[in-house]
């Protein structure tokens, strides 16, 4: 008989395969048209709300990851504190255009949205702000989730519906896939350990479609390796001013 443990580990494994095989298409697309925007000198843009703030973090200044990188990390969204305002404040509409009008990504950028309900107001306006200022769109989000509720945006659209390129999550409506006996309630939440594989994968084959192009790629060495910061610090200072690293 498995453990809890087991069994979300056979969970989680077999929304890594579902991942692998079903959005293989749409990652492969989406990592091609960051690469474009990277070679043009552009940015990737990521932004979550709640929980999925740290997923759009984790690439982020990341031992391995990209340099051109700019996490927007929106405190009044993100949980970080006062996290029962901020489960109000991400239903806000006219927040986004203001969180974009700030940060000004432009259309030779690129913008992730972490979402895995993909149903509040400021995900979605996000990515109809994009639209309307020509940045391509990247959703990562739970596509059983959100369709199987209404949406909070005025327009009823969700995430999933604006986006330019959606990479399903696969996990379960809830975000909860585990039944512990003797327990009602569903737990054993997956969207983040889904979607941080699916982001490092898009990051994995941006770099190499730089690398196979012939570019030089900016990537952040271990900031605990000896000697990396000098090394981080040249590549930096490409782009100071424009992505944030305080």
């Amino acid at each position: 008989m498995k453990t809890v443990f087991e069994e979300f580990g056979s969970k989680v494994k077999n929304y890594l395969d579902d991942i692998m095989v079903v959005e293989k298409d749409n990652i492969l697309e989406a990592a091609k048209i960051m690469a474009e925007k990277v070679q043009n000198d552009g940015l990737v843009f990521t932004f979550g709300t709640g929980h999925s703030h740290m997923i759009a973090e984790e690439i982020f200044y990341r031992a391995g990851g990209l340099v051109p990188v700019y996490a927007i990390i929106e405190d009044g969204v993100t949980g970080n504190h006062d996290v029962t305002k901020s489960e109000f404040t991400e239903r806000l509409h006219g927040y986004a255009k203001c969180i974009m009008d700030y940060h000004k990504p432009t259309s030779n950028d690129c913008m992730i949205i972490i979402s895995e309900s993909g149903r509040n107001a400021v995900p979605v306006e996000m990515a109809m702000e994009c639209k309307k200022r020509g940045i391509f769109c990247i959703a990562i989000t739970g596509v059983t989730y959100s369709m199987g509720q209404s949406s909070r945006h005025e327009s009823g659209k969700r995430l999933c519906e604006v986006a330019d390129i959606v990479i399903d999550n696969h996990t379960e409506f809830g975000d909860n896939c585990m039944k512990i006996e003797g327990f009602d309630q569903p737990v054993g939440p997956t969207s983040n350990i889904a979607a941080n594989f699916i982001i490092h994968s898009l990051i994995l084959e941006t770099i190499n479609n730089c690398v196979q192009s012939g570019m030089e790629v900016p990537v952040f060495f271990s900031g605990n390796l000896d000697g990396a910061r000098e090394k981080n610090d040249i590549m930096l200072e490409k782009y100071w001013g424009r992505i944030r690293t305080w």
